[in-house]
């Protein structure tokens, strides 16, 4: 049995998918899959089936739902323990293997370790079976309902950083042709993300095209200046530079550099992980905020994780979703936005130890540990 959120949700048998149910009885279930072996609290189940006033009869059709999948993953072939109570609520017992979301965090940590290795066709094997298991955009057929979207925008950024990492990758084995097409595309809907334009700057002046490399960093320049008012960061300008002298760029070198800090904070995440703790934001007070499993939502409004009571702050701000592999802070459409490291967020980011992020007047730090330690 097989189990899937990058796409429509889906379970299959031997390579068949059988019927869910009703759409409320789907949401459940997928909450349950990205809490997977852990307990997930009724609340927070009725929450994302009917909202955040769920009527009356909402308790009894979530008993209802669990009774359905319950039997659904009986006859599946799932055994008496795989949907247990588990206070505040249930847990549903699932092998990272069998869940798609879960080859794609060990798929793309292997990754990162391969190319810190200097690895790099490797490397570029494992990011690729990461990327193979998205089938769409993540729980396609739930977007109505409001958890998805969060999640959704979080796991993409997810993607994003797999992708890069994979181009880097075949960029460092010496195929830059075979990922430019797709560079190209990226870089065109993401017009910000520097170290995507970083890799098609490469690529371009590794095929010899020096004027396109050019040519892509006047691009980004003109648009972070008009729409963030900032310039490109140290490494982009390095590389121009290195282009306008025509000197050689060692592909392989930066690969590895960026591979090693991206395993540094992977082991910072897994230790946190390993000892039961995890990560969480830090005031200027010293007051620390614990980020919860998944989601933490942070906004305005009471029914927020984090309540930030300022005029200038949306109702619901931005949420921190665990990933897996990171964290990464997305902003719900707010009406003033998020910065990280001073730097305006545009949809999502992944946060690093010691990251500052910014919500209108409110700082705080990122830390991986122990809230309470």
């Amino acid at each position: 049995m097989q189990f899937g959120v990058l796409g429509p949700l889906q379970i299959t048998v031997n390579g068949a998918p059988i019927g869910l149910g009703t759409p409320k009885q789907r949401a459940v279930l997928a909450v349950l899959l990205v809490n997977r072996n852990r307990p997930v609290a009724v609340d927070s189940l009725l929450t994302a089936a009917w909202g955040d006033d769920p009527p009356a009869g909402a308790r009894a059709g979530l008993h209802s739902y669990i009774s359905n999948l319950r039997k659904l993953l009986s006859r599946a072939g799932a055994g008496p323990d795989t949907l247990v109570n588990a206070p505040p609520g249930y847990r549903l017992t699932v092998a990272e293997a069998d869940l798609d979301l879960g080859r794609f965090a060990a798929e793309k940590a292997a990754g990162v370790r391969a190319a810190a290795a200097g690895q790099f066709s490797l490397a570029s094997r494992h990011l690729a079976v990461a990327l193979q298991q998205w089938r769409g955009p993540v729980l396609e057929d739930l977007v109505d309902f409001a958890f998805v979207d969060p999640l959704a925008t979080a796991l993409t950024e997810d993607r994003l950083v797999a992708v890069t990492a994979h181009a880097e990758a075949e960029i460092a084995c010496g195929r830059a042709a075979t990922v430019l097409p797709e560079l190209e595309t990226l870089a065109a809907e993401h017009p910000f993300r520097e170290p995507l334009w970083a890799q098609l700057i490469t690529a371009y002046y590794l095929g010899e095209r020096q004027h396109d490399a050019l040519a892509a960093y006047s691009r980004l320049k003109r648009a972070l200046a008009d729409e963030l008012g900032i310039d490109p960061g140290p490494t982009l300008r390095a590389l121009h530079e290195q282009i306008l002298r025509q000197e050689p760029v060692d592909a392989a070198l930066s690969a590895r550099t960026a591979a090693v800090g991206d395993v540094t904070q992977l082991d910072r995440r897994t230790a946190t992980a390993a000892a039961g703790t995890g990560a969480y934001l830090e005031d200027p007070a010293g007051r620390r905020h614990p980020l919860l499993a998944v989601a933490t939502r942070i906004g305005r409004l009471e029914d927020n994780d984090i309540v930030l009571p300022s005029a200038s702050v949306s109702r619901h701000h931005a949420a921190v979703i665990d990933t897996g592999t990171s964290y990464v802070i997305s902003d719900l459409r707010s009406a003033n936005g998020i910065e990280v490291g001073h730097v305006p967020v545009r949809g999502s980011t992944a946060l690093a130890d010691g990251d500052t992020i910014r919500i209108c007047d409110h700082t705080f730090v990122f830390h991986l540990g122990d809230a309470h330690g």
